[in-house]
């Protein structure tokens, strides 16, 4: 009971992020750093007993493009072992990505108003559930991309493939959708910062669609057409979110400002 109201009281004397000194803001980030650490090997260890249940869950998009064909083959005895760790690690990772942000907004909170502070719950809410669309969108694309692979390299060739080079293939495909699709969690969190306007951004609109397609065709591991656009229409749609987003907060900081002028 005594160590809990220490802690409490350890919180409360910490000083304040304008009066912290290099040193303190290191050991703050070390702290960070270690509690996100720590997470990450307790969310691997559900993921590394929850090996079954998510591998089945990743082949099954192979299943549904090869029903007759299952099967993932093994070429090492290792490879069994090597395949649960690294599903365990992405696994980690993916579990404990809503601590992470937290984490990482509470390192950089101090640097922000306390207006500005407010903000941290949709930004760890928004970011967690951007991601899990953009791997919920690679996920259902990634038979059209099993499909084209295969098409593309000709009817004479049969599909045996190794757990390693599908589960990267997949893996990969669902990263690289779910960090993607932040898109709108960056933009909008610097028009709160006011490092950019939603002005600006509608006038980059035919710079952002061309970036947008070349950024898709270069970060789809796959390079079928279902996949990069499914990967391009939608970030298109956020960032004319993130337009109309900056646009309301705009109007509403100018509601506030203009409110506590007459007040």
């Amino acid at each position: 009971m005594g160590s809990f109201f220490r802690r409490r009281s350890a919180r409360h004397n910490r000083p304040s992020p304008d009066a912290m000194t290099l040193v303190e803001h290191l050991q703050e980030l070390r702290r960070r750093i270690i509690l996100s650490v720590l997470a990450v090997a307790a969310m691997t260890v559900v993921a590394f007993m929850l090996y079954g249940p998510i591998l089945h869950f990743l082949e099954a998009p192979y299943c549904r493009t090869f029903p007759k064909h299952c099967k993932l083959y093994v070429t090492s005895p290792l490879d069994g072992l090597s395949l649960r760790m690294k599903i365990a690690t992405y696994g980690g990772i993916l579990l404990s990505l809503p601590v992470l942000l937290w984490h990482l907004w509470r390192f950089i909170t101090p640097g922000l108003k306390r207006n500005e502070k407010r903000y941290a719950v949709p930004f760890i809410v928004s970011s967690t559930v951007l991601f899990a669309f953009g791997g919920a969108v690679a996920y259902a694309a990634f038979p059209h991309a099993l499909a084209f692979l295969r098409q593309i390299g000709g009817s004479s060739l049969q599909p045996i493939y190794t757990p390693s080079s599908y589960l990267n293939l997949i893996l990969v495909l669902i990263v690289a959708f779910g960090l993607t699709f932040e898109l709108p969690v960056l933009l909008v969190s610097l028009e709160v910062a006011g490092v950019v306007k939603p002005a600006q951004l509608a006038s980059w609109r035919r710079w952002a669609i061309l970036l947008i397609t070349i950024a898709a065709a270069v970060f789809v591991p796959s390079g079928d057409p279902v996949s990069i656009l499914a990967m391009a229409v939608p970030l298109y749609v956020f960032y004319e979110t993130s337009i109309v987003v900056g646009k309301l907060y705009l109007r509403s900081k100018k509601t506030r400002v203009a409110a506590s002028a007459g007040a």
